[in-house]
């Protein structure tokens, strides 16, 4: 057997490792034994033994006793001795198993574990003479017999696809993977501590939402059996948390899955998880502090900076700063410095067609003026944008639940937050005049007649709560997949969600 990987020169095809696996469970089981039992009792996890004893100096014997429990990941017979890394959730800690502690039978019984088993150890705390944290085993226990073989150490799961399907694979060979998100995690928890202590409450709406709204985006659809009803997994909360605003919680957010009926790609996944938090007596001026303070928090605290890799994992490219202020531009300024235009939806629709056919730009005919507008800046202008950098004031017609802009009717106090060329936050000055809402909803639902399956219906319980009043508001969304994204330094989706969805196998 091969000392570094545990592997046999030569292995054997899956289908008969398996076979060779379950056929050491029947044994153990017609022993008497058992090789799934119900608990094992741990006292200590490989990181507080790290964190406790690596200053021993080598060679070292402390006489503690401990109780650690993980899955073998490495394997390697010494004569009478035998060495392995075990791994729990937390830290990799080394196994000193030696025939004189174990007996002959023993260190055979060990030494025919098989990557991968769980195992849970009774030892001393130690450290071999060239200085290797281990725990030297008195006793041991099988906890879950596996019985598919790991993949090779060094090269993991080489097939992208492979390692998605079977993520729970991944995580257990592939370090980078466990880093990635242990960056998300981090980034998740410091979220939530950062708007607990401004006072926001965290709240949870419906996911089945009789009408989907919120944003711009084909839902999927689902039927109710017992109120004989269609239903719609939800595209955003933002309608229900506004609600709350109205019934008089004054800060309210949200961190849950939404769902899009879009396509795949590196930035889009079906399922994704959104953040959305909505504060009363605010505009976007203030939700741009609270977005700039709160996605530094949120680096600093999973990566210890607010400086992070550019995401397209070149060594030249200069490394983003996240740290406030951020740059504060509008729409219009960008594109006149990027694409040479001044733009405006007050500009004739023929104008701005003329504009966009110069410039390349393909175009519905049945687009407005607000709508050119903005596809001319996602054509032409945002992808250039390194950022972390505020692009403020969208047209009216493409942000049918903004407040229109104080200084120019045909805009609206919105803006996204750009960085490295990609959308990470929305936000808004929320419209809360329900006569202009449904105005506005009456124009999408013109649109959605005319074939547009991302247009917003008209929500009659949201212009009711509406007409109670809600009182000036900034909204806030952050897309969570794509700021684990940028805190990792991944380029794919699919490297920061857990189980991504994929194309069915043939």
């Amino acid at each position: 057997m091969d000392d570094e990987t545990g592997v046999e020169p030569g292995a054997a095809a899956p289908e008969d490792e398996y076979a060779r696996r379950l056929g050491v469970v029947d044994a153990i089981r017609a022993g008497g034994g058992d090789p799934y039992p119900v608990r094992f009792d741990r006292d200590r996890t490989a990181a507080e033994l790290h964190a406790e004893f690596d200053a021993l100096e080598p060679g070292s014997e402390t006489g503690v006793m401990v109780r650690v429990a993980g899955r073998l990941l490495l394997i390697r017979r010494q004569g009478k001795l035998v060495f392995a890394t075990l791994r729990d959730g937390t830290a990799a800690i080394q196994l000193f198993v030696s025939q004189g502690e174990v007996g002959e039978e023993g260190l055979a019984e060990f030494a025919r574990l098989d990557l991968g088993d769980w195992v849970g150890v009774d030892g001393e705390v130690m450290t071999t003479r060239r200085g290797e944290l281990s725990v030297k085993v008195r006793s041991f226990q099988l906890l879950a017999k596996s019985l598919r073989p790991l993949p090779d150490k060094w090269h993991g799961l080489s097939d992208v696809d492979t390692r998605f399907r079977r993520r729970y694979v991944d995580l257990i060979v592939n370090e980078e993977a466990r880093r990635v998100f242990q960056i998300r995690f981090a980034a998740i928890s410091a979220i939530r501590r950062f708007l607990d202590a401004r006072a926001f409450v965290e709240v949870e709406t419906p996911v089945l939402h009789p009408v989907p709204g919120g944003a711009a985006a084909k839902p999927f659809v689902t039927h109710h059996n017992a109120l004989d009803m269609d239903l719609f997994l939800r595209i955003a909360p933002e309608l229900y948390l506004k609600r709350l605003i109205v019934a008089g919680f004054e800060r309210v957010y949200e961190l849950g899955r939404v769902f899009r009926n879009e396509g795949l790609s590196t930035r889009h996944n079906p399922e994704f998880t959104m953040l959305e938090a909505y504060q009363a007596f605010a505009d976007y001026t203030e939700m741009m502090s609270l977005t700039e303070e709160l996605v530094a928090h949120a680096a600093v605290e999973a990566t210890g900076s607010t400086t992070v890799p550019f995401p397209d994992g070149s060594v030249d490219s200069q490394p983003l700063d996240l740290a406030p202020p951020w740059p504060r531009r509008t729409l219009r300024e960008l594109v006149a410095e990027h694409a040479g235009v001044d733009v405006h939806p007050s500009m004739p629709l023929a104008e701005l067609q003329k504009i966009c056919d110069s410039l390349g730009v393909p175009y519905d005919p049945q687009w407005g003026p607000g709508k050119l507008v903005l596809e001319i800046y996602e054509k032409t202008t945002e992808h250039a944008i390194v950022g972390p950098m505020f692009v403020l004031d969208y047209p009216r017609e493409v942000s049918p639940l903004a407040r229109p802009h104080r200084d120019d009717p045909a805009l609206v106090e919105r803006f996204e937050v750009i960085v490295a060329g990609r959308e990470l936050a929305n936000a808004f000055s929320e419209l809360n005049d329900p006569v202009d809402q449904r105005r506005r909803f009456e124009d999408q639902a013109a649109l959605a007649a005319g074939g547009d399956e991302e247009a917003q219906p008209v929500d009659e319980d949201y212009l009711l709560a509406l007409e109670y009043g809600l009182p000036p508001t900034g909204g806030l969304g952050i897309g969570i997949d794509r700021l684990a994204m940028l805190l990792a330094g991944v380029s794919s989706i699919r490297e920061v969600i857990l189980f991504p969805h994929l194309r069915g196998q043939a």
